[in-house]
């Protein structure tokens, strides 16, 4: 698998994420057997979060990293200050970032995170206090890098431009949504999607995305048919015209090549012309295989615009 480097991070990350949102302790066989099968193939960086299934995922991946020895190997992306509880808002502030950074580290059995992203924004809070406070877990080597998950293009511009100024490190990459099913609105509140003036600031500005639901929740996987209505959220988010013309493409140019509508949904997002690292979450082995699958068809610009509709005809 191809590693790549991103710009303020030491480590060069592999082009696909591997997602534990499913892993936990209780699933212990499994979930080891799905992280040992990840970095076989070649990849080296794993998603997690201070909210995934209360902590399970971060004690997970600790206990592996520890039974396994390979902590220096693992580049560790989690996240912090997502809403819980009696607290509805971003748990943005020091104070709470702090606390969810104090157990995960505690979790996950280590003493630093390779890149610890916000998991939403509250712009209440200015940047200056935000990126203030994660510069001095920095300093003390507690994370290496930072990153924003769900915030808009013009807030992670205000806070990089304010750590510039002040010879502080910035955002390194950002986690929002995106995949070839263009979704109607995002899956959950307080998320975020990469519209097309979003595409065009990465575009130009080369800023690294590491989507979450790259594959659109399974929307190419050939489960979800106009008439299949049963999932309310995917009709709500995904079910359009436009969307099953993209999945009827994605069919098309996969039977060329030999590949499934869902692999070349992928390869989409792997071949979007700004560094992208698609975060998947395979359920079973045969799934994770797909993913890893994907990475070996490369998309012509022809190609990349018809199956994102922009573009009539067939370049086929």
């Amino acid at each position: 698998m191809k590693h790549i480097k991103v710009p303020g991070v030491s480590k060069d990350i592999s082009h696909l994420i591997l997602g534990s949102m499913m892993f936990s302790p209780i699933k212990f066989d499994y979930s080891t057997e799905m992280l040992d099968a990840f970095f076989e193939a070649g990849g080296n960086a794993l998603d997690t979060a201070h909210g995934y299934g209360g902590g399970d995922s971060e004690m997970l991946i600790g206990l592996w990293m520890r039974q396994r020895g390979n902590r220096d190997e693992v580049f560790l992306i989690d996240k912090g200050g997502h809403p819980q509880g009696r607290v509805p808002r971003p748990r943005l502030s020091p104070e709470e970032l702090k606390s969810d950074l104090d157990e995960s580290l505690i979790r996950l059995r280590t003493d630093y995170i390779d890149l610890y992203m916000l998991h939403r924004d509250d712009p209440v809070i200015p940047v200056k206090t935000i990126i203030d406070y994660l510069n001095d877990e920095i300093g003390a080597g507690r994370i290496r890098a930072a990153a924003a998950s769900n915030w808009q293009p013009q807030r992670i511009i205000d806070a990089n431009t304010y750590a510039a100024e002040n010879g502080l490190a910035g955002f390194v990459s950002c986690s929002n949504n995106i995949s070839l099913a263009v979704p109607m609105e995002p899956m959950w509140g307080g998320c975020v999607c990469v519209d097309d003036a979003a595409r065009e600031w990465h575009k130009e500005s080369q800023f690294p995305l590491m989507p979450w639901s790259s594959q659109a929740r399974g929307f190419f996987s050939g489960a979800f048919t106009p008439e299949n209505r049963e999932n309310g959220d995917m009709v709500r988010v995904y079910y359009n015209d436009h969307n099953f013309e993209r999945l009827a493409r994605a069919k098309k140019l996969g039977e060329k090549y030999g590949y499934s509508a869902i692999q070349v949904s992928l390869s989409y997002c792997l071949n979007i012309p700004f560094p992208v690292f698609p975060i998947v979450g395979p359920a079973t082995l045969t799934e994770m295989d797909s993913s890893l699958g994907a990475m070996g068809l490369e998309l012509s610009d022809a190609e990349m615009a018809w199956l994102n509709l922009e573009t009539d005809g067939d370049p086929l």
